[in-house]
């Protein structure tokens, strides 16, 4: 497990989240979704940071709700209708290339790798569909299936004993400082991606990993 001239990697393991990390960057999201819905700029974020639509993305990351329940939910607090309103919102949610090229290339020199996602439901629409997780990573942790979220402390461990590295050997990438926050605090090296270029070309780096 070496990288450039033999360097020996200061870390085994990689945590990634998935929204903004492996997808493109969650306000580019918004904002494209919010022109195709003829929506006035903000109303998204408005509608998140009402108590309501916090309560609403809870429930659903842990696992409480449907994703049917949530588009009705977060759609009245819009006035938008309801209709696969998740899909519609994740639309230009596309793969990161650059970061998943990295993931890949950290796996191929030992590097465990693992996705860590506060998750929004799968049916009826699946938003991790098309990007292979399980067989790009060597473990996929979602929140809804264990019914804790990020940043509680319990899930960060959950993914750390599912690669089996310990913290102090383990960066995790996040587009959230809360989360970032989190994962330090238990000895993890936090990495915050805001932009898929030079969160990959920074990912390098750290993993001691040559240029593609």
């Amino acid at each position: 497990m070496t990288g450039p001239a033999g360097a020996q990697p200061r870390y085994a393991g990689v945590i990634f989240d998935f929204f903004g990390v492996l997808t493109f960057n969650m306000v580019e999201v918004i904002t494209a979704f919010e022109h195709r819905e003829k929506l006035p700029a903000g109303c998204f974020l408005r509608a998140w940071a009402d108590p309501r639509g916090q309560e609403a993305f809870r429930d659903i990351e842990l696992g409480r709700i449907s994703q049917t329940e949530w588009n009705a939910r977060f759609g009245a607090l819009m006035g938008v209708s309801a209709d696969n309103l998740m899909g519609r919102y994740l639309h230009d949610a596309f793969p990161a290339y650059s970061v998943l090229k990295v993931a890949r290339q950290a796996r191929e020199h030992g590097i465990k790798t693992a996705v860590l996602s506060n998750s929004l439901g799968r049916e009826p629409y699946d938003p991790y569909a098309g990007f292979d997780l399980h067989g790009t990573f060597d473990a996929v942790i979602l929140s809804a299936e264990h019914g804790i979220r990020k940043p509680d402390p319990a899930i960060f461990q959950l993914a750390l004993d599912r690669i089996g590295v310990p913290a102090r050997e383990c960066l995790f990438v996040d587009d959230s400082e809360d989360n970032l926050a989190a994962a330090h605090k238990i000895g993890m090296t936090p990495l915050l991606a805001l932009d898929e270029v030079v969160a990959a070309r920074r990912l390098r780096e750290l993993l001691r990993l040559p240029d593609l």
